[in-house]
């Protein structure tokens, strides 16, 4: 009752401080939020983000929805939205999740699922570098990886995680990009059965996932699960450099208690990182030393070739125990709780972030090693040895700040970690672990973002700070405002705010790399001749309209500005009516909307060469109009048509046509 009592104390005088803080800000800033010319902003900052009319932006930024379920696409530095790419949940704009192609993509085994909670997202890497080649965001909530293609900006991918509940630590990849990473956050029975949740600590496990990469395609397959103590699984990063073939998980909640965590999880002085070896895992596997498990998951899988996706459910998955391959897992012992664990540019530096400690505690992967040399051992949880923490300790950052979640690196050896608490950046150098600087936040700081802050060669001019409560810093909409992102300058000693910028949902993390690695391979057409859709429509004379029972197809063209057919009978009450549309444009960024009166799902939105369905069941008759949704051209109001929908029994002809010809 001591400790809880203790921890109490403590957890009420740091929301006590957080309080005070943000009112501090919340104050100081109450005076300047008019467009007085005034404040922080006064100088020349303005002209720093400024990006002239028809200019582009120097980086790519891609920032998660959170709740959203979406990644959306900022330019740098001048926070103006391009896009907003639908993945774990579905957009009526666009028509994923409602159209018959993308319907597939949010299969899993519980389902269709039309939401999930995006937080992470990760570019692919090769040698340590961002290539601007795909992006990895992961769902909290219905465990999956998707990997977005960066030609098209669109999801290619999803990858269900078996034996995990809530996938947070995750998807981030290695330095080659041939593993991203999953970690549950809350452990579960595996196999999942029906155990009284009292027996969590004897009964439940953490499952890290190996998700294989296809270095060539970019597609995934689930290559091996690490069975763990029941901890929950936070935040991970692999090694690089001399670290590379390791990957780095922190954890809390070592107590192994299921209820009231925010006083049972906080006990321990020190939790885990947990180091996982993984070349020495491939080994293992290539020796046949890993069990196999039933358990079912879904691998979903879009094709730009015939513009659809399709389902596979997978049933089996190689599952190594550590206490059956030794050397395989170690732990770290890091204070207190901690979120984030990030590993420099150099490779030789593991940052744990503790929620719960004042102090930034800094692993060496040298000592590590020579640590397990030594067999430096402090006991052992299920079989995996506890390094001594004296051993594996570089440094410590004495009395940083409240509440420190995440840190990033630039160029200069210097490191950058947010402090939710405290809402505040403060910038540290690696080596003498010496603060040199420090700026608040407004408000509320999750995590922060450098361009290739993650990675071996980390852009050092920009910083994002990625803040969870917005009070005053907009103008007010209602009870909830947007989250929001600060820009700052880092390219000089001290850290310089440029700008603020609204996002879309909740931003847990975001990347960012130079717009000149992604934008010459940006794709702008899809060509007719490749596309191999089953119902692909390449010329109006080929458009027809086919009846099989109650289930009509329309062969339908699109081009400015009409549809073909545009007039079209014989449709019947309840039948089922798909309408295959090919948009026959070759010119970029001449999409094509279609949206039918009644429908009960969405529009079309249809790329140029693309083929999508829009599946539509008329309810009662009469004459019902379509029409273009997307403004293509000066006679976009011209682009629509009709469907005359007769009784069920009515024996009117199917015929269609446009213009005067009775047939096309």
């Amino acid at each position: 009752m001591k400790n809880q009592s203790n921890l109490l104390f403590r957890l009420f005088f740091a929301a006590l401080a957080a309080f005070f803080v943000v009112v501090l800000f919340s104050c100081n800033n109450s005076n300047n939020n008019q467009s007085s010319g005034s404040g922080a902003l006064a100088s020349d900052v303005a002209s720093r983000v400024y990006v002239p009319p028809g200019q582009y932006d120097e980086f790519y930024s891609f920032l998660s929805g959170g709740f959203s379920g979406q990644l959306s696409v900022y330019g740098l530095p001048s926070g103006r939205l391009l896009k907003v790419i639908p993945v774990f949940s579905v957009d009526p704009e666009k028509a994923y999740g409602f159209n018959e192609e993308t319907k597939p993509m949010l299969n899993t085994s519980h389902g269709f699922i039309p939401w999930g909670d995006a937080h992470h997202p990760e570019l692919s890497q090769t040698n340590g570098e961002t290539d601007g080649r795909w992006i990895f965001i992961n769902d909290n909530n219905t465990p999956r990886v998707a990997r977005i293609d960066l030609t098209t900006f669109e999801t290619a991918e999803i990858i269900e995680i078996p034996n995990s509940g809530g996938n947070h630590s995750s998807p981030f990849t290695t330095e080659n990009t041939k593993y991203v990473v999953a970690g549950t956050r809350f452990s579960v029975p595996v196999p999942q059965k029906d155990v009284a949740i009292s027996s969590y600590a004897e009964t439940f496990k953490g499952a890290l996932s190996f998700i294989k990469v296809d270095p060539h395609t970019g597609q995934m397959s689930l290559a091996f699960q690490v069975l763990m103590p029941a901890f929950d699984y936070d935040l991970a990063h692999s090694g690089k450099g001399k670290s590379d073939g390791w990957t780095f998980f922190s954890s809390y909640n070592t107590e192994q208690k299921n209820t009231l965590l925010e006083v049972e999880a906080s006990q321990n002085d020190k939790d885990f990182i947990a180091a996982i070896n993984w070349k020495k895992a491939e080994e293992f596997v290539a020796q046949g030393k890993y069990k196999e498990l039933k358990a079912t998951y879904v691998h979903n899988l879009y094709s730009d070739s015939k513009h659809s996706a399709t389902s596979e459910t997978l049933h089996n998955v190689k599952v190594l125990i550590p206490s059956d391959c030794p050397g395989l897992v170690y732990f770290l012992p890091t204070p207190k709780s901690p979120h984030g664990v990030d590993v420099d540019p150099t490779g030789e530096y593991i940052v744990g972030n503790g929620k719960l400690s004042a102090d930034l505690t800094v692993h060496s992967f040298t000592k590590m090693l020579k640590a397990i040399d030594n067999k430096a051992f402090d006991g052992e949880v299920a079989g995996i040895p506890i390094l001594k923490y004296d051993e594996v300790v570089a440094g410590v950052v004495e009395g940083a700040g409240l509440g420190p979640l995440h840190t990033e690196f630039d160029a200069r050896g210097n490191a950058y970690t947010s402090f939710f608490i405290s809402s505040e950046i403060v910038k540290w150098k690696l080596g003498t672990w010496q603060v040199l600087d420090r700026v608040p936040t407004y408000y509320s700081i999750g995590h922060l973002m450098i361009p290739g802050g993650d990675s071996r060669k980390p852009n050092g001019k920009y910083m994002l700070a990625l803040n969870k409560i917005t009070k005053d810093r907009f103008l007010p909409t209602g009870p909830e405002m947007d989250q929001s992102c600060q820009l700052f300058d880092i390219s000089g000693d001290k850290m310089k705010l440029l700008l603020d910028f609204p996002t879309i949902g909740e931003p847990h993390y975001g990347q960012a790399l130079l717009a000149s690695k992604v934008q010459p391979k940006s794709r702008k057409i899809f060509k007719l001749d490749e596309n191999k859709h089953p119902y692909f429509t390449p010329s109006e004379k080929e458009t027809k309209v086919v009846r099989e029972g109650n289930t009509v197809h329309v062969y339908m063209t699109t081009i400015r500005s009409h549809f073909a057919p545009d007039n079209i009978e014989g449709i019947k009450v309840g039948d089922k009516v798909y309408f295959h549309v090919t948009n026959l444009e070759q010119d970029w960024d001449v999409p094509h909307g279609f949206a039918v009166l009644g429908a009960l799902n969405a529009e079309l939105l249809i790329m140029p060469g693309q083929t999508e369905t829009l599946f539509w069941e008329p309810q009662k008759e009469g004459v019902i109009p379509f029409y273009c949704t997307d403004f293509c051209s000066a006679l976009h109001q011209e682009m629509q048509g009709y469907v005359r929908v007769s009784p069920r029994n009515a024996n009117v002809a199917l015929k269609w046509s446009l213009g005067d010809s009775e047939s096309l």
